[in-house]
């Protein structure tokens, strides 16, 4: 039997009934909310042979721990992702993030990787954040799409990706080169550290190269997810590597 979970607030709920309305069990919405928000969802819900069942804000604040789910949940059936290395099909095009500690860092980056049609986001277990009810929120559906992974020891995955002929580059202020000037070919990885300590010392050096990003401006660092954009859509430019069918 299929494992499911409970996933809140009216973009998340509305991503996943586009993505994959099969894996929709019931959408619960509350019965106090007459607007026409509630209402498009609802009828979208219908049309998609979803179950739509009104409860009160009480019972909508049980299942989401009073979470801020605006008035809207739904039970969804987990994705069947690859949740280790060995589950990665094919070149991929791969995010690494190093130290991101913000739900919302984490769930943009996620939805950003969807965008860019990334093959999974690898992450290490220990003094980073995981997959919580606030990136899932924030990745808008992303986090159903894109697999997550979570290793032991980040320093070990990579060296273990580099075997596997991966091409890793890191994203860095101190980098050689300019983003702009290298010539992105094959299957890669983008690593990226959180914003203002960077990438540890074991992940910069386990790059095979460095880059930065031009700073035109006066600001002097970037989001990670900003630079993740930045990184990933230059990627796509200039079709180093196929991204992810969808």
């Amino acid at each position: 039997m299929s494992e499911a979970k409970i996933v809140y607030g009216f973009h998340a709920v509305a991503s996943r009934l586009r993505q994959n309305a099969a894996g929709v069990k019931e959408i619960f919405i509350d019965q106090s909310r007459g607007d026409r928000r509630a209402r498009d969802l609802a009828q979208v819900a219908v049309e998609r042979g979803v179950r739509v069942i009104p409860v009160d804000a009480a019972r909508l604040d049980g299942m989401t721990q009073h979470a801020s789910h605006q008035g809207v949940a739904a039970r969804v059936e987990l994705a069947a992702l690859a949740r280790d290395l060995d589950g990665l099909d094919g070149p991929p095009l791969l995010l690494i993030l190093d130290g991101v500690t913000d739900p919302h860092n984490l769930g943009a980056c996620l939805r950003v990787a969807d965008a860019m049609g990334v093959h999974a986001v690898i992450a290490p277990k220990d003094r980073a954040v995981g997959i919580t009810p606030t990136v899932e929120k924030v990745a808008s559906g992303a986090a159903e799409t894109v697999p997550f992974i979570a290793v032991t020891n980040l320093a070990r995955a990579m060296r273990e990706l580099k075997e596997r002929g991966i091409w890793l580059i890191g994203a860095d202020e101190g980098g050689e080169r300019d983003l702009y000037s290298l010539k992105l070919e094959g299957p890669l990885a983008w690593v990226l550290g959180a914003e203002g300590e960077g990438m540890r010392r074991l992940t910069r050096e386990n790059c095979d190269e460095r880059v930065r990003i031009p700073m035109l401006g006066t600001v002097e660092s970037l989001n990670v997810s900003v630079s993740a954009g930045i990184c990933l859509a230059e990627t796509r430019r200039q079709g180093a590597v196929r991204g992810k069918e969808r």
